[in-house]
């Protein structure tokens, strides 16, 4: 059993964490990945740079925890959304837009999410394996999506077409929701987005 003294200092290492990956979110959020610096998430942490090695061992391992985190809470609020829902058509319909609402609710987690939405980073210091589970974190989160298309009768193929369409539809909208840009249609994201999984419903429907 753990004593005190290791329970303290567990308890400690995991605030110091959080407070590095929160000023990690921060600096990210401002400056973007590439342009953020050890130095600038140190100071906004109250550590020196040399400190941060204790806890991470770069940048991107910083960056890729709050991924996985982020991910992790996507997943289960498609998971929410598509809980109760009695009909593979409702489950469909309640992943998508559980998808789209939880990154039009977070806008800062659609900025950490587009680093696998153009197709990771490899250049800025992912290792293959970190990149491999981030991908597979996102289709999971995803997969309620194919699951409600193969008990609609859908084949393999087209259950992963329609997550993959489903998953665009989405981020186009998004980003014109939070870029502003949806104003110059005078339209709804989310109504758009409503629309767009109903067509992807009838197209499972007619099989």
């Amino acid at each position: 059993m753990e004593d005190r003294k290791a329970a303290r200092q567990r308890r400690l290492a995991e605030s110091k964490r959080q407070i590095i990956l929160d000023a990690a979110r921060e600096a990210f959020a401002e400056d973007g990945l590439e342009k953020a610096s050890l130095r600038a998430i140190a100071t906004k942490a109250g550590y020196t740079p040399a400190a941060l090695y204790f806890h991470f061992s770069s940048k991107e391992a910083i960056y890729a925890e709050l991924l996985r985190t982020s991910l992790h809470s996507l997943g289960e609020s498609v998971a929410a959304a598509v809980d109760g829902a009695d009909t593979a058509e409702a489950r469909f319909r309640a992943a998508g837009m559980g998808f789209f609402g939880y990154y039009a609710a977070n806008p800062s987690e659609l900025d950490l999410g587009f680093y696998l939405f153009r197709g990771g980073m490899k250049p800025a210091g992912l290792d293959r394996d970190t990149d491999r589970e981030l991908n597979a974190a996102l289709e999971g989160a995803l997969m309620p999506l194919a699951a409600a298309a193969r008990d609609m009768g859908a084949g393999e193929e087209a259950a992963g077409l329609s997550m993959v369409n489903i998953f665009a539809h989405a981020t186009g909208l998004l980003l014109l929701l939070h870029t502003g840009r949806i104003r110059m249609f005078g339209a709804s994201a989310e109504a758009l987005m409503a629309q767009y999984v109903e067509q992807q419903v009838a197209v499972l429907r007619a099989g």
